[in-house]
């Protein structure tokens, strides 16, 4: 049996890229959309963070009680922020790394704010599915096909070389070097 090309894995990469970028544009455009629904002080994000209060303990609980009760709006403007931005980047295969890593830390805090790390039935949710995803696009170069991170390193790879500074040997002088008058 015959193994598919590499260009054949890379496009199906590409397509698990587009869906989990368009997955983060879908969950954060809408909180941009309907913002009285999840800004606080009555929307979706405050009730989740006093959530993760009640379900969390040690040092991220007093991480929610002292720093993001607090500053809950910038916490919800942050949330919003980071799930378009990842969703744009994925989406366009531009930074796709970075997109990934940043879709990465907020599947993880979602996991975290859920009580789930220790959880092993938490990791079955659809945070622990976008964190995976999300992985496999930092590892794997899934902006290469179908992304403006492929068209990059075409454009880099055909620009011509730069020119490289070359040592020429040079005799040794013998005599002076300034005109006698």
């Amino acid at each position: 049996m015959k193994l598919p090309s590499s260009g054949t894995y890379a496009f199906w990469l590409a397509l698990l890229r587009l869906y989990t970028g368009a997955f983060w544009l879908m969950h954060g455009i809408p909180k941009f959309t309907q913002s009285q629904d999840f800004m606080p002080p009555n929307g979706v994000m405050q009730q989740f963070v006093n959530s993760a209060v009640a379900n969390t303990h040690g040092p991220y609980q007093q991480f929610l009680t002292n720093v993001v009760l607090p500053h809950a709006w910038i916490f919800a403007e942050l949330v919003r922020i980071g799930e378009v931005i990842t969703g744009c980047l994925l989406l366009l295969g531009f930074f796709t790394r970075a997109g990934a890593v940043i879709g990465m830390l907020l599947a993880l805090n979602y996991l975290t704010a859920k009580g789930g790390l220790l959880h092993l039935s938490m990791w079955s949710g659809i945070d622990a599915q976008a964190f995976v995803l999300c992985f496999m696009s930092l590892v794997l170069p899934t902006g290469r096909v179908l992304g403006i991170d492929g068209l990059l390193a075409y454009v880099r790879k055909r620009a011509p070389a730069a020119p490289k500074a070359v040592f020429v040997e040079e005799p040794p002088m013998t005599g002076p070097t300034a005109p006698t008058g």
